[in-house]
């Protein structure tokens, strides 16, 4: 398929959460395109999305706060910082103007889960 570049006009944001607040995901690189990894950007401003990954998972703060919380303890993540978060963990995303970029893996973790 060789280098593909998709333009953040090209994301289709899904609601994931709110209210109160809004959270919005969208997959820019789907399991079509590879199932061995996933990608996307996401927004979180003044919502709680709880969830357990089902993949491992990298996240880089475009903008805003970006908090996870996860055995009782709240992390903040900024514009540049990493977070790394492994497959299984239970959490809850939220954020203040949070933009990010996420990567999992495996990007097929949905269809491998309905297995």
């Amino acid at each position: 398929m060789g280098v593909q570049v998709i333009r953040a006009a090209a994301v289709r944001m899904r609601h994931r959460g709110g209210p109160p607040g809004l959270a919005q995901v969208g997959r820019a690189v789907s399991s079509a395109l590879s199932p061995g990894m996933g990608a996307g950007l996401a927004a979180f401003d003044g919502c709680s999305v709880a969830w357990t990954l089902q993949y491992d998972e990298v996240i880089y703060v475009i903008a805003g706060e970006l908090t996870i919380t996860a055995d009782g303890v709240t992390h903040v993540a900024e514009p540049g910082d990493v977070v790394w978060i492994p497959e299984g963990t239970s959490l809850i995303y939220g954020g203040r103007a949070a933009r990010i970029f996420y990567a999992v893996q495996p990007g097929n973790w949905a269809e491998r889960s309905a297995e």
